[in-house]
């Protein structure tokens, strides 16, 4: 019986000691992963980066030959997408600066049911882009957010060089676009 109790000690003591060395490889472990899962997230992030980064060049570039030559007649009832590709409507009508003859605004209706309750948008030409490959143009909100855009029912366009001058300082706030 003497000849067990220092083996039986010496195996416990084997056995905890084994098990802090276990617990510590896992804790080590267990670092290396959150690391890693930190990488991966960065990584994510840079990627995301350079898609939405590599789509508004895209869409920059399609603007560009947009840009040069279109019809009012093709533009209105284009479709207007999100940059997740959630439909934002549909352009009804551009606003043209009498002074200048450059379009600024694309009247996009949004919201209502069976075009019942849709609200009228005039949202800044320069912000919208063109998806050539989709035939729409993006526009960089989200619902929620274009749903508090400033905006007017079909029936009360502003429609006097005042009325659209107060319209155009809450557009221009609204979606950050230097006058």
């Amino acid at each position: 019986m003497k000849s067990f109790t220092p083996i039986i000690a010496v195996s416990l003591l084997s056995a905890t000691l084994v098990g802090t060395t276990c617990a510590a490889d896992i804790h080590e472990k267990q670092k290396d992963l959150v690391e890693k899962q930190q990488e991966v997230r960065e990584a994510q992030k840079e990627l995301k980066q350079e898609v939405r980064k590599e789509l508004v060049e895209t869409t920059h570039e399609a603007n560009k030959e947009m840009l040069q030559v279109s019809r009012a007649s093709k533009i209105n009832g284009t479709n207007v997408k999100n940059t997740k590709g959630e439909n934002m409507g549909g352009i009804k009508d551009l606003v043209i600066d009498p002074e200048s003859g450059r379009v600024v605004y694309a009247v996009v209706s949004f919201g209502g049911i069976l075009g019942l309750g849709n609200k009228l948008f005039a949202i800044p030409w320069s912000v919208l882009q063109w998806n050539r490959e989709k035939e729409y143009y993006v526009l960089d909100l989200d619902k929620e957010t274009l749903k508090n855009a400033p905006g007017f029912d079909k029936d009360h366009w502003p429609d006097s060089s005042n009325k659209w001058d107060l319209q155009r300082e809450e557009i221009n706030q609204f979606y950050h676009v230097k006058p």
